[in-house]
């Protein structure tokens, strides 16, 4: 079984929430072998319909007390550039994909991003863009 986890933390993204909630995107993410999507939204307008076939589970929720158990169970962590959410996942040594807020362009997210990427901690995009590798 395996399970990718999406995090916006405490702030809302859903620029990110409906690219990867898109049916394309849920198809491509299935057939790279993953059985579950876990979508934490967070504040967001953007609220997918959970479902679960024989082959795919999506769930989604908006906060949790403690987001260690998604980020433990999850073979890949998709993020917000946010610090906390991105340093969780590296201390856990999960796979990290960094989605960078277009909208905020004019903070400390894309620096951070930058600066793990290029100390080969993680892959950072935008909504719009393809991967950095």
């Amino acid at each position: 079984m395996k399970c990718a986890f999406v995090t916006v933390g405490t702030t809302s993204f859903d620029d990110l929430i409906a690219c990867v909630s898109a049916p394309d995107s849920l198809q491509k993410i299935e057939s790279l072998g993953y059985n579950r999507l876990i979508l934490q939204i967070g504040r967001g307008t953007v609220v997918p319909e959970p479902f679960s076939t024989e082959s795919f589970t999506l769930d989604v929720y908006r906060y949790k007390d403690s987001l260690k158990e998604d980020i433990r169970k999850a073979d890949l962590v998709i993020s917000h550039a946010g610090a906390g959410s991105c340093l969780e996942a590296l201390e856990k040594g999960k796979p990290l994909v960094v989605v960078i807020n277009e909208k905020l362009m004019n903070n400390h997210q894309l620096e951070l991003a930058k600066q793990l990427h290029k100390e080969g901690h993680l892959f950072y995009c935008t909504c719009s863009s393809s991967l950095r590798h």
